[in-house]
């Protein structure tokens, strides 16, 4: 059995001494034993499972999750369908935020369109206060008209 350093294992792995033992301390990489001088002496198995750790966390599993995922599998359960789960939890998240970003794009497009049509209007040196303009009340536009604001009916509160 082929015993690695701190030093050795991180290097192999890619990741840093400090990564080594906060995964030890969450749990998601076996401790170590240590020599008589303290230092850590990793197995070889331990490569794996760090480079098990860094995929999973590449595609958005949290340590904590992990954590718990390995615990299971430790105790001699098969956790597959909750680690099928959650990635199906993880891509609607991303799916949602992708979503978001869309639409957040979009709106910066067309904030920046706004702004150029006020740059150009405004003479060199004044301000054309595009920031305020951020927070000024947004006019919905349809077909490039402006429809009337919407009146709406008082409702009558005094006998509730």
């Amino acid at each position: 059995m082929t015993l690695l350093t701190s030093g050795e294992l991180a290097r192999l792995a890619g990741v840093s001494t400090d990564t080594l033992r906060h995964y030890e301390r969450k749990g998601v990489l076996n401790r170590p034993r240590r020599k008589t001088n303290g230092y850590r002496e990793y197995t070889s198995q331990s490569l794996g499972q760090v480079k098990l750790v860094r995929s999973a966390l590449s595609i958005g599993f949290t340590l904590d999750e992990l954590a718990r995922i390995l615990k299971e599998r430790a105790g001699g359960r098969a956790p597959c369908r909750q680690v099928r789960d959650l990635a199906a939890r993880k891509l609607a998240a991303l799916e949602r935020q992708i979503k978001e970003m869309r639409s957040l794009r979009e709106h910066l497009r067309e904030t920046l369109r706004n702004w150029d049509v006020k740059l150009a209007r405004t003479p060199e040196g004044a301000s054309a206060g595009l920031l305020e303009s951020l927070s000024a009340p947004k006019e919905r536009k349809i077909g490039g008209v402006v429809p009337p604001a919407h009146k709406t009916k008082k409702r009558r509160t005094d006998f509730l």
